[in-house]
Order: structure tokens, then sequence, then C-alpha cells
């Protein structure tokens, strides 16, 4: 797979333009400052805590795109400046397998980031252009999962146009609760 996609996600009024590009290890201390947000950790199941778990961290988003199965991107508030541009989140297009009918989305934005539309914008950006690259290969769904509880992420899919479809009973310790599952299909 190709790990040079660079995706773009427009300015509104209010809010500058989001740049999604593949990690790279220059990003592994913003990957790491992130994470230091104590509501970031209660969504994720990984939680590097320092440069070197970051940088393992960033290896494995690097392998899932040499693999072509886990497509990692970094989410940059785009500036004039390109060394300039801020982590603002993540998104991940997982099981990407060719014949298989769906995919799963997902994502998370840094505390500054959310409820400025960030992970609804850059969630358009990769849905589009996952059907637009592997359509021809089978996808005709994306799932996005997240705990019940997870309000937030409710919102954001069903303003992304993902229709809650079921609730997946908990599975601990991993998923301690239950969880929403979303689908959005492909346009015909």
């Amino acid at each position: 797979m190709n790990s040079s996609v660079l995706l773009h996600a427009p300015a509104t009024p209010a809010l500058p333009a989001l740049v999604l590009r593949p990690w790279r290890m220059a990003d592994v201390e913003a990957l790491v400052e992130a994470y230091r947000d104590p509501t970031l950790g209660r969504w994720t199941r990984s939680r590097p805590e320092n440069v070197a778990e970051g940088a393992r961290w960033i290896q494995d988003q690097q392998r899932g795109w040499s693999v072509g199965d886990q497509l990692g991107f970094a989410v940059l508030e785009e500036t004039p400046d390109a060394a300039a541009r801020r982590l603002v989140g993540n998104m991940v297009l997982k099981n990407v397998v060719p014949g298989k009918p769906t995919a799963e989305v997902g994502y998370w934005t840094v505390a500054p980031a959310r409820g400025r539309g960030v992970a609804s914008r850059t969630l358009e950006a990769l849905t589009t252009w996952a059907f637009e690259t592997f359509r021809a290969e089978g996808l005709e769904g994306i799932e996005l999962l997240h705990q019940v509880d997870n309000l937030a992420s409710c919102r954001v899919a069903q303003k992304s146009g993902y229709a809650f479809v079921r609730t997946l009973p908990a599975a601990p310790p991993l998923y301690p609760l239950d969880g929403h599952v979303h689908l959005r299909r492909a346009n015909p």
C-alpha cells in the first residue's frame, strides 16, 4: 500500500483545513503528549507514555501500511508553513482486505480539538477516500464501533452518515461495556 497518501478536509469559516497523512517518527513527541490526556486514555487500548513507546506505536502504524491492512493517519491542522502543522488527531482504517465487504474506522482527537468538528471532517475525508480506493476490491461498507457511554463518538458517527446498526455485548476485560456498531455503505 502507498504510505505517501495525503488527504485533506477543507477549511470551514471558523476552522483551518486539516491534513491526514501517514504517521512519521517526527510525530512521536506530539503523540506522547496527546496520550497524556486522561480522557483519551479512557477510550483507547494503547497508551504510549514515553518516546520509546511512542516510537513503537508509530512503527506499528507504519507496519500496517506496509502490510496494507491497517492504514493510520496523523491528523494535522493546516498552516501556511507545513513544518508548523499541529497534531489534532488520529484516523485509522482497519481490516482492509480485498474481497472483504467491510472495514472498520477508528479515531481520536486531542483535547483542544474536541467539539470543533475535527473528527467528523476527517472521518468524511477518510470515508470518501476509502470507498474511492477500495470499492473495486469489494469494499461495500465501513463500520465505526464505540462504547455505549462514548456519546461524542456516537454524535460523530451520526453526523458523518454512519447509521446505528446494533449493540455489541461487553467483552471484558478489553471491552468492559456494551458497544455500538454504526455502518456507512458505499453510495450505489
